[in-house]
Formats: structure tokens, C-alpha cells, sequence
């Protein structure tokens, strides 16, 4: 079955065969989950970025105040920190829990997004089960961060997004902005999203009478006013107008570190150790002048001082930047997915040298001297290159409509774009993935292309 007709008498939500990736995406997260478990504990699922969440979150909920450390929290948005601090009640293996189950529903988001797209049943199916083993998805499900919640509610939108180009029904459109609304809330990367999408829509729909204002108003109407809202919030509490303060702290202690670092020919963690990173301590230990400032004044000299730095080098800062998206694009995330085996070479090295060296580099001393995760890693790489090669033929030859395409590739560029810098990272990639996973589930099959 190839038609709408034919996916339109599968349930909205279900279908049998969804069952066995569904299945098979919770039991490879749940087995890693355990692994980890048993191997590491606890601390294993954490990051260092953990405790940030969960003071907050926790502070709401028992407190009725978004603090850390009695200060109200601008750095962190309530999304994840709520999340986090309910599941985590039981314990932090609960939480975890948690986000395998959201996991396992985000691959029946990816089938409704491929069956919204290409209107095929087989291509659905089978991106289905591209994602369900999809590795910076699988790693990042068992990880105490806000990765998979977001993913869970990017997907709900960009799939009402999609059911918006192809029925054009406001509801649906005001569905897509409140879920947007909702991720942004989790991780802000998001927030110049709904703009992004408004100006496409309008060039979109240039041609579709009473549609053109009408639907990037309905967008921005039904986001808008929740960042809004919560800037009101942090600007009345603090005295900072932003809706986070984590932006202003990546441009000072990554992207304007980073220019320096390459401009001065110095170590990156030399120079970020320079600036106070990677805490309030160090940080008040080389700006002592500013201990009895606020946190805004405090952020509003990090947005100075970086911007000063990105104004005297744009040549070396789009350099970098650029680079840093590639990072994201094509790291394999092998190593989050060994380091919860507890068979990544933990020397102390190896982030050091990513920085200074570069990836090449860094990849390369690696191979020389832990010859069996480079191996995993490149295993890995190969089947991320794959899945590109087959995404690109599938938006070639797939039967999809323009509009849709436009659509994928616009968010995708969007995440790669925001992401990049020194602080780019592989897993910063998921919310593309599912994207890439339904185009390459189009590529897969034969005879759509004329040279296939």
C-alpha cells in the first residue's frame, strides 16, 4: 500500500507492525539502561549538567520557586528541571526509566511524521525502525539531560507542521505552535525557531489566497506569548530581560574563547581556565571586582565582553562556527555510547585534545592507542555517512511535496546552524535525526529514481 487512502485505514496513532520497532526501540534503551546500571551506577546516567536541572526543579516542586542556591534560576528554563525533579522522586534510575519510555513513543512520532510526509505506509515503517536504533537517540534516552523530552515535543510539532502544509487547518497549526512553545521551554536552542518558521511560511504559502499572514500569525500567536511571559518573569525577578542566561555564558566561555584561543595561537582550556571557567568560584577568583554584583550585571558583562571579541574576528568566528556545526553533523556520538558501557579510554586526555587538536587529530592519537573504540566509532561513522547518502536520494527521488521538503531541510539547517561553535557536540544533532531517518527510509526504496 502506497496511498494516503491505504495509511488512512491504519489508526492515527498505531499500527500492528508499529509494534515490533516500538518493541524493539524500548529494549535496546532499556538493555543499555541496565548495563549501565550495573557497570556504573548512578553516576553514569548523570552529566555535569545534571544537578543544574534538578536543584531548580526540585526547589518548584516542593517550594513553589524556580531557585538554585536561593537565587532565582535564569540559566536553566522550567521545562527539563520539572520533568526531571517528578521522575526522579523514586530515584534518579526512575528518571531514566522515564525517558526510555518517551524514547520508545518518540519512533511512533517518526512513523506519523513519514507517514504525514511521503503518505506511504512502507517508507513510515521503515523509518520507524531507522530510529528505533538510532545512536545518538539510543545514548541519549538513558542520560539525565533534556535531549529526549525535547525530541518528544520538537517531533510533536514538526509533525502537526507538516499536517499543516498538506491540509491547512489553523487548529492543527495552533497544535504546532503550543507544542513548539513547550520545547523551547526545555532546551531554548529553539528560540528564534518560531520566527525562522513564520518568515518560511509566508514565502510558503505566497500564493495561497487568505493563508500567507493569516498562518505565520497563528504560529507566532500561539508561541510568543509563553517566552514572553517567562522574559517578564526572569526581567521582574532579575533584572535580565533574556529568556536565558546559558546563551550570553556559551558566547563568553566557548565561541569568544575559542576566537581567542586561534587568534592568540593558545590553548582553548588555557583560555576558557583564563576567563573563570568552569564554575562561580573560578569564575569570581578571576573577576573579584564582581562579587557583589548580580547575576545580570554579570551576564551583561559576559554579552559584552564576547561580543567585543566576535566584532574584531568575524572572519576567524564564522570559521570556527562553521567548523562546530560540522562537528555536530558528522560526530558519531560513539563515545557517550562507550562511556555508558564502561569501555571509553577515561585517560583525561581525550576531551583535552579535541579542543587544542581538533577531531582529526584527536581521532587519529586514539586510533593509535585505543584501537578498539576507534574501531566502534567508525563502525559508527560509516552508518551516520550512510544514512545521509540515502536521505539525500530520498529527497531527490521520493514522492513528497515541495512545501514539506523545504520544511525538513529549513529546521534541519536551523539546529546545525545554532549548534555550532566550540561547544558543538554530536548529541546537539538529535532533533535532525528523525528527519534524516524518514528521507533515508524514501531512499531505501527502489524504483522512484530513474537510475535506481
Amino acid at each position: 500500500m502506497t496511498s494516503s487512502a491505504s495509511a488512512g485505514r491504519e489508526s492515527r496513532w498505531w499500527s500492528r507492525r508499529l509494534a515490533w520497532p516500538v518493541v524493539s526501540a524500548a529494549a535496546v534503551r532499556l538493555a543499555l539502561l541496565v548495563f549501565a546500571l550495573v557497570r556504573g551506577g548512578t553516576s553514569v546516567i548523570a552529566s555535569g549538567d545534571t544537578a543544574s536541572y534538578l536543584e531548580p526543579g526540585r526547589n518548584l516542586l516542593l517550594h513553589g520557586r524556580f531557585v538554585t542556591a536561593g537565587l532565582p534560576e535564569i540559566g536553566r528554563t522550567p521545562g527539563y528541571p520539572i520533568f526531571l525533579a517528578a521522575a526522579s522522586l523514586p530515584g534518579s534510575a526512575f528518571a531514566a526509566l522515564a525517558q526510555v519510555i518517551l524514547s520508545a513513543f518518540t519512533v511512533v512520532l517518526v512513523w506519523r511524521l513519514a507517514r504525514a510526509a511521503f503518505g506511504n505506509d512502507r517508507i513510515a515503517l521503515t523509518a520507524a525502525w531507522l530510529f528505533a536504533f538510532e545512536p545518538v537517540s539510543v545514548a541519549y534516552s538513558v542520560r539525565l539531560m533534556p535531549e529526549t523530552l525535547f525530541l518528544l515535543l520538537w517531533l510533536l510539532s514538526l509533525e502537526r507542521l507538516t499536517e499543516f502544509l498538506l491540509r491547512r487547518r489553523f487548529r492543527v497549526l495552533a497544535e504546532a505552535g503550543l507544542w513548539l512553545a513547550a520545547a523551547i521551554f526545555v532546551r531554548p536552542v529553539g528560540y528564534y525557531l518560531p520566527l525562522a518558521l513564520a518568515l518560511g511560511l509566508i514565502v510558503v504559502l505566497a500564493r495561497v489566497q487568505g493563508l500567507r499572514w493569516k498562518a505565520p500569525a497563528v504560529l507566532l500567536i500561539c508561541v510568543l506569548p509563553w517566552l514572553a511571559a517567562w522574559q517578564v518573569r526572569n526581567w521582574v525577578e532579575t533584572g535580565f530581560g533574556g529568556f536565558s542566561s546559558i546563551v550570553a555564558r556559551n558566547f563568553y566561555f566557548y565561541q569568544a574563547v575559542e576566537v581567542t584561543a586561534r587568534v592568540e595561537h593558545r590553548p582553548f582550556v588555557e583560555v576558557q581556565s583564563q576567563l573563570g571557567y568552569p564554575d562561580e568560584h573560578a569564575y569570581l577568583d578571576r573577576h573579584p571586582e564582581q562579587a557583589a554584583w548580580s547575576e545580570s550585571q554579570r551576564i551583561a558583562y559576559m554579552s559584552s565582553q564576547a561580543a567585543q571579541v566576535l566584532r574584531s574576528h568575524p572572519g576567524v568566528y564564522l570559521r570556527t562556527h562553521i567548523e562546530g556545526s560540522a562537528v555536530v553533523a558528522f560526530t558519531p556520538c560513539a563515545a557517550d555510547l562507550l562511556r555508558l558501557l564502561a569501555v571509553y579510554p577515561e585517560d583525561g586526555e581525550t576531551p583535552k585534545r579535541v579542543v587544542n587538536e581538533g577531531p582529526a587529530r584527536a581521532a587519529l592519537r586514539l586510533a593509535k592507542a585505543h584501537p578498539g573504540p576507534a574501531a566502534v566509532m567508525a563502525a559508527l561513522e560509516f552508518v551516520l555517512l550512510g544514512l545521509y547518502l540515502l536521505a539525500v536520494r530520498g529527497a531527490i527521488c521520493g514522492r513528497i511535496r515541495r512545501d514539506v521538503i523545504w520544511l525538513m531541510l529549513g529546521v534541519s539547517l536551523y539546529f546545525l546552524a545554532v549548534s555550532g561553535g566550540a561547544q558543538g557536540v554530536g548529541r546537539l544533532r538529535l532533533p535532525v535525526m528523525p528527519i534524516v531517518c524518514v528521507f533515508a527510509a524514501a531512499g531505501l526504496r527502489r524504483g522512484d529514481c530513474p537510475w535506481a
